[in-house]
């Protein structure tokens, strides 16, 4: 079975030498233009309570001299990505009204370099020689047909002359150099799994993931992520400079952002495997329906906030349409204090926060195993038919991050 999806791959710019004074020209306008458009939409909410749509916004800024630094539809992307961040401003004022609007893009005394969009008629793209050709706004052009020629790499097994079509190309700034991000439709041929099998899991912050598989329970740490938090967050503070992040900083917020996207890229990975090989088709993953709208003190608070639950779906989803796994996102309401073996739901028996003793049927569980365990009883056709003795619930397999190798391997495997 074939099924098509979108995939953005990143291609570091070969010539990084020849086309970076170009590039950074392009990402100074695009901050001009979110600036000016900032401005005038700070002026219209001052003087009537209402921020313009994105379409007379769009129509206003066009009279602009800025406007024309960028290619026509570069520069109206500028506008529709203010537009989301005012909307996200409006949203997040209905829960905290101190919350402050999209602000201007400004590092001390100079504007930073803005990520610019190039849409279908900004590029022209030539995968068999790893090149692609930018467009100039017409105030940037030295001549009629001045434009920017990238040639990129990417990683080894990726070919985007296989790739159905490439949408959109992005510059981006890494802190370092530029880099492109190719938005493409790509065809993917789906390994079905074998069995009909169903699989549950329970997000947490300690336990970022709890698996019940139909024959294990396996707990999924976050302890190596928690240490790099710590490690470069302190880096990153211990450094910050008077006008902006200096580069040491900037140094540690670029390799917490690359270890954290391995981090959940490989759990993804391994989970998704998982289920293949032990036959699971389906994979019902806990949803904490507005979970950050609660307020649990300002530890807590900071703790929910950072809590990369959505990203981690993300990743399973994505991971799941490669190999043929439906991966489910289920509301967890009561799954924590619901007994997985008989349905009590005495809050009492939740007796502390790693240990579940069922006052009923006399069960005791892991905590977070009883919680994936009922996630998985959510779409299973006989959620009650099964023996799940103490011991398999109670004392679950550990599987930790492995540094050395950059996988995860059990508790037994890390610690030798």
């Amino acid at each position: 079975m074939a099924i098509q999806v979108t995939r953005t791959y990143v291609g570091s710019i070969q010539n990084h030498r020849q086309v970076c004074d170009g590039l950074n020209s392009l990402g100074d306008s695009a901050s001009k233009i979110w600036n000016v458009a900032r401005w005038t939409a700070g002026r219209i909410w001052d003087a009537t309570g209402e921020i313009p749509d994105e379409g007379p916004l769009k129509s206003y800024m066009k009279n602009q001299a800025c406007w024309k630094d960028l290619n026509a539809q570069s520069s109206q992307k500028v506008i529709e990505e203010l537009s989301d961040a005012f909307q996200s401003w409006f949203d997040l004022r209905q829960k905290d009204d101190t919350a402050n609007p999209p602000g201007y893009r400004k590092h001390g005394d100079t504007r930073p370099r803005s990520a610019i969009t190039f849409k279908e008629d900004g590029f022209k793209h030539d995968p068999g020689n790893n090149r692609i050709r930018l467009s100039k706004g017409s105030n940037l052009k030295g001549y009629w047909s001045d434009f920017l020629l990238c040639e990129y790499q990417t990683r080894p097994d990726i070919n985007l002359t296989e790739v159905d079509s490439v949408q959109n190309v992005r510059a981006v700034w890494n802190g370092n150099e530029w880099e492109l991000h190719f938005v493409c439709k790509v065809e993917l041929k789906t390994t079905d799994t074998a069995d009909d099998g169903v699989a549950g899991i329970d997000l947490g912050i300690t336990n970022l993931a709890t698996v019940a598989f139909p024959d294990e329970y396996v707990l999924y740490p976050g302890n190596s992520l928690k240490q790099d938090k710590h490690y470069f967050k302190r880096a990153e503070y211990d450094t910050e400079g008077e006008n902006g992040p200096s580069e040491k900083s900037m140094w540690a917020r670029q390799k917490l952002t690359k270890r954290e996207t391995h981090f959940f890229h490989t759990l993804s990975d391994t989970i998704i495997t998982e289920c293949v090989e032990r036959g699971v088709g389906a994979l019902a993953v806990s949803w904490p329906e507005n979970v950050r709208e609660s307020d649990w003190g300002k530890t807590g608070n900071k703790k929910l906030h950072t809590w990369a639950f959505d990203r981690l779906y993300q990743y399973l989803e994505y991971r799941g349409e490669e190999h043929g796994v439906e991966v489910l996102k289920e509301n967890e309401w009561e799954t924590s204090k619901t007994c997985s073996r008989c349905g009590d739901d005495t809050k009492s028996n939740r007796v502390e926060r790693g240990l579940y003793v069922c006052s009923s049927c006399e069960l005791v569980a892991n905590a977070d195993c009883n919680g994936a365990e009922n996630m998985r009883q959510k779409i299973t056709p006989n959620p009650h038919g099964e023996d799940r003795s103490n011991g398999c619930v109670a004392q679950p397999s550990v599987h930790l991050f492995d540094r050395e190798s950059g996988m995860f391997r059990t508790r037994e495997q890390v610690v030798s």
